[in-house]
């Protein structure tokens, strides 16, 4: 990718803007897919969060100012996106976004575009019973390999606060999916 500056500015010049945010689209789209899918589950509202994350990403480019990576940047706006989902999603069922996410962990040996095996759904299930800090840590060390320094920046916390929260998260997991 072009050093940031640069490309943070095509992505800001009306000229080159278009072709800038396609190659954002084609840099990201993957891997902030998987984040989003990670927190909402379902495929297809991994997809409605997504989308709606680009365009608040692409309305949002020139309030950008360079604090952090843009990756990071991007990564905090999937976030929020996919948890402000979760919560509308259950306050329109009228249930804790804790059972949302657990109803559509349930919902996941149905899904056909789930591969995972009994393993890979229990250890879900084990997530889902976490705090949502906490959830959120595992799946972005566990998951997305992403470093500590990035998760922070992403998160707001601190490295060392991060690194407790992971370690809490293990140790539940651990010991929910021994006890089954």
């Amino acid at each position: 990718m072009l050093e940031e500056k640069e490309f943070i500015q095509q992505l800001l010049n009306p000229k080159t803007q278009n072709q800038a945010f396609q190659k954002l689209l084609l840099d990201y789209q993957k891997s902030l897919y998987h984040h989003v899918r990670s927190i909402v589950i379902s495929h297809e509202d991994a997809d409605d969060v997504l989308q709606n994350t680009f365009i608040k990403i692409f309305q949002n480019l020139k309030n950008f100012k360079g604090e952090s990576k843009l990756f990071s940047w991007m990564y905090r706006i999937a976030t929020n996106e996919a948890l402000t989902f979760l919560n509308q999603k259950a306050k329109k069922g009228g249930i804790t976004s804790e059972e949302t996410q657990q109803k559509a962990i349930d919902n996941l040996q149905a899904d056909i575009d789930y591969d995972g095996n009994d393993i890979q759904l229990a250890l879900q299930k084990a997530i889902a019973t976490l705090p949502e800090k906490q959830q959120l840590v595992f799946k972005m060390k566990y998951f997305q390999e992403l470093k500590y320094e990035e998760i922070s920046e992403i998160l707001g916390t601190s490295v060392g606060a991060l690194k407790a929260s992971y370690h809490h998260a293990v140790k539940k997991i651990e010991a929910i999916v021994t006890q089954d």
